[in-house]
């Protein structure tokens, strides 16, 4: 049995001590508290860092499992109307999900029912993954680590076990409780004892003092256009007609409480459409498929809010405030337009969505210029959060809070156009299931500062600066300051070895341009905390140069402080490293091991402290480029982050 504080309930924020995060991250208006720190009579699951299993996916890497009948109680921190689970439960024996009941009551009473859903959670397979659990492999002629061979070229062919490399389990659903409850008050959630759920675990609990609606009296009010707020009917068209007389007649459009059915995208330019707050505005919609397929390759459309292509001179001056999102996305098709937020939009703003259930929640095609993206939420994608993807300048995207994305959380992808002068400043990103929780691929002169990144799960890192996707190389400046990781440092499943928590990665391009990694702090690394590498396929061919280190925490890593698997150089100081598992520096180079040293350098500029069981991380021995080659080192397991 998992019991609460006897101080009181245990607020966290990605599961840490806020003190450890204090300054970094988004500012939201819940508090999340960890299944695990709750009073339950159910079975406390994790910690677990493997992929394809419930806890590697929970928040902290731990939840709490429930039968029917079983409980979980979180003691309200703060007065509250609302609250989200996050959760679990099975998926269908043949796939597509199913529903089963949670009750919710607060002292003992006020009883609601929540009805949890697995139709959008539950992937399978390989890249770009099933919804069939039963399914054979995707891709039968790629090399897969479960046998350390390519099945298609195996003789006898090997047994892969159904189902086949499960993920994406969690999915979460807000419910207004319909009055204000206060700080001590408890709030219970059962399972019934005739749920159909063989199981549900419960990951988290928000809660949150929700205002009241935002009234907009002069305005294009779509209901005068004939939309539908209780959803029976679609009201795209009401939107259109909305949106053209706003423009006409120099209004904003207004979107009053309600859940409006929308099957298609909304096209916006020189328009404001703003909700009576993402928990009472609610767009819904649909995934419709599309024959014969749009000319931009869809198969399939469905709710979105988008900018003009930018190949039609995109749209400016859109601005999209207060309301939800909520998609029908269940598979990853990568041709699909069904995004929250798409096409091109300069001079914009997108400001307090909560976005749900659709592919990417803002997948913005340049090029374009000046978006602000702020205090938006964004969860439970198929693929990413946001993408700024060809470019895109001039654009800040801050105060936004993602978790259980199904790629990278946020990214920027210089593919074609180069991106520049961006900003991701005090972002959350939790749990993204597959890759990073920020991604930089190519770019010159962008900002990546005080976010927090938490419980990446498999392939990817807190943050990764990849020349990779066919980017534009990197140029001019990067700054990566002030950003705390915590949980990060995965398995990268291709390559059958652990990466860092920031991971540079030098695939088709060299990586030189000057980038000051500063002020960071990289807590309970899974493997290790910093990592530069190439492929093997290339590591003669490009190198990672001009990096530069300064100011950095680590606070416990599985393996190394550095691990070198390329050939260049970085700087280092003050980097300041404790209960280190392994060497401080697994310096392998580009793999050729010349009498001379690795072909990776390090400079020590001073300052650079502590380590672990084998002494100094940086000690003089290691430099410049001594040769301390371990491809897979033991891991050991960090013991949990601690004031410094």
């Amino acid at each position: 049995m998992a019991t609460a504080s006897a101080a009181g309930p245990v607020v966290t924020r990605a599961a840490l001590d806020p003190a450890l995060v204090a300054g970094r991250g988004a500012n939201v208006a819940f508090a999340e508290q960890e299944a695990e720190n709750a009073t339950t009579n159910g079975t406390v699951i994790g910690p677990d860092r493997a992929a394809y299993t419930l806890p590697s996916e929970a928040s902290g890497r731990k939840a709490v499992r429930l039968t029917p009948g079983q409980h979980v109680e979180f003691v309200l921190p703060a007065a509250a109307n609302a609250i989200n689970v996050r959760y679990s439960i099975p998926d269908a024996p043949d796939g597509g999900g199913i529903t089963a009941p949670l009750q919710v009551t607060v002292n003992g009473k006020d009883r609601k029912t929540m009805t949890l859903t697995s139709q959008y959670a539950w992937l399978y397979n390989q890249y770009p993954f099933s919804n069939d659990p039963n399914g054979d492999l995707l891709h039968p002629d790629w090399w897969i680590t479960e046998c350390a061979c390519v099945p298609s070229a195996t003789t006898p062919a090997p047994v892969i076990t159904k189902p086949f490399r499960p993920s994406h389990f969690y999915d979460e659903q807000r419910l207004l409780l319909g009055k204000k409850y206060r700080a001590g008050d408890k709030v219970r959630l059962t399972v019934p004892a005739g749920s159909n759920a063989a199981w549900t675990v419960v990951d988290l609990l928000d809660s949150e003092l929700v205002g009241a609606p935002h009234v907009r009296l002069v305005a294009a009010n779509v209901l005068l256009f004939g939309a539908d707020p209780l959803g029976r009917r679609d009201s795209a068209d009401a939107f259109d007609k909305a949106i053209a007389f706003a423009k006409k007649s120099h209004l904003k459009v207004y979107v009053p409480p309600g859940v409006y059915q929308v099957n298609r995208h909304i096209i916006v330019d020189n328009v404001t459409i703003e909700g009576a707050g993402n928990w009472y505005t609610i767009i819904k919609g649909k995934e419709v498929a599309l024959n014969p397929p749009a000319p931009d390759g869809s198969v399939h459309t469905g709710v979105g809010f988008y900018g003009k292509d930018a190949s039609a001179g995109g749209s400016g001056n859109v601005h999209l405030s207060g309301f939800t999102i909520e998609g029908d996305v269940r598979e990853r098709v990568d041709t699909d337009q069904v995004n929250g937020i798409g096409g091109a939009m300069s001079n914009s703003t997108i400001d307090g969505l909560y976005i749900r259930h659709t592919k990417v929640g803002l997948w913005f095609d340049g090029p374009m210029n000046n978006v602000k993206v702020t205090n938006n939420i964004v969860v439970d994608q198929i693929a990413d959060a946001l993408n700024f993807h060809i470019g895109v300048t001039n654009s800040l995207v801050s105060n936004n809070f993602v978790r259980n994305t199904g790629d990278d959380g946020l990214a920027m992808w210089a593919e074609k156009t180069t991106n520049a002068n961006n900003t991701f400043d005090h972002n959350t990103v939790q749990t993204p299931v597959l890759a990073n929780g920020i991604a930089i691929y190519g770019g010159k002169d962008n900002t990546i500062s005080n976010n927090l990144v938490a419980d990446p799960i498999r392939e990817g890192s807190g943050i990764q600066v990849g020349s990779r996707f066919g980017a534009e190389p990197f140029t001019g400046s990067m700054w990566i300051t002030n950003n705390t990781t915590v949980r990060a440092g995965t398995y990268e499943l291709n390559w059958n070895i652990g990466l860092g928590a920031i991971w540079f990665y030098a695939l088709e391009k060299n990586i030189d341009a000057n980038i000051q990694v500063v002020g960071n702090h990289f807590l309970d690394n899974g493997y290790n905390a910093i990592m530069l590498v190439s492929e093997w396929s290339v590591k003669d061919l490009y190198s990672i140069t001009n990096v530069h280190f300064k100011n950095i925490r680590v606070d416990g890593t599985g393996t190394s402080v550095v691990s070198a698997r390329v050939k260049g150089s970085a700087t280092f100081e003050n980097v300041d490293a404790r209960n280190v598992g392994a060497v401080g520096v697994n310096n392998c180079g580009s793999f050729n091991f010349p009498p001379t040293g690795s072909e990776f350098s390090l400079t020590d500029l001073g300052g650079n402290d502590g380590g672990g069981t084998t002494g100094p991380w940086l000690a003089p021995w290691e430099l410049p480029n001594t040769i301390t080659c371990d491809d897979r080192p033991p891991v050991v397991t960090p013991p949990a982050p601690s004031p410094w």
